[in-house]
C-alpha cells in the first residue's frame, strides 16, 4: 500500500440524553405546517418500545418503531392507553433510530428530524407528499 492508512477513533454512541438534545433542536425549526400542533408537546427518548407499546401495536420487531405520537390517553388512533395522563408525547426508540443510522451511515441529525418530521407529519394526517415537501424544505433550511 502506497498511501498512509488513516485509523478511526471510536466514542461510545449517542446516550438518550444527547438523542433528546436533537430532538428538541429539531422541534425549534419544525416546518410551520407542524409548529402549532407541537407547543406542548413532550419529548422523551427511550430505549425500545415497551411491552405494552410492544402488545398494543402488534410488533414482532423491537427495531421496526422508531417513533410513536401519544395524543394524551390515545396510543395510536383508537388505541388507547389504560394509564394515560393528558400530555401529548412524541417517543422517540433510541436503539431502533442508531440501528438505521448504522445501515445507512446518514448523518445522525437529520436522521432524527426525518423520523420526527415523519411521525408529526403522519399523525397529523399530512399526505406523504407533504411530508417529502416538509423533510426537503427542513433540510434545505439547516445548510
Amino acid at each position: 500500500m502506497d498511501g498512509k492508512r488513516i485509523i478511526m477513533n471510536f466514542t461510545v454512541p449517542p446516550g438518550v440524553e444527547e438523542i433528546e438534545v436533537m430532538a428538541e433542536e429539531v422541534l425549534e425549526s419544525i416546518p410551520e405546517e407542524l409548529a402549532g400542533f407541537c407547543d406542548d408537546l413532550i419529548v422523551q427518548v427511550e430505549e425500545f418500545p415497551d411491552d405494552a407499546i410492544q402488545a398494543d401495536l402488534d410488533l414482532d420487531d423491537l427495531y421496526e418503531l422508531l417513533a410513536l405520537y401519544r395524543n394524551g390517553k390515545e396510543l395510536s388512533p383508537g388505541i388507547e392507553r389504560k394509564n394515560g395522563n393528558e400530555d401529548n408525547v412524541l417517543l422517540l426508540f433510541r436503539r431502533p433510530i442508531l440501528d438505521v443510522w448504522c445501515e445507512n451511515g446518514d448523518d445522525l441529525g437529520v436522521l432524527v428530524r426525518d423520523v420526527i418530521i415523519e411521525e408529526l407529519g403522519k399523525t397529523f394526517d399530512f399526505s406523504e407528499d407533504e411530508i417529502d415537501e416538509m423533510t426537503s424544505r427542513h433540510y434545505q433550511g439547516m445548510l
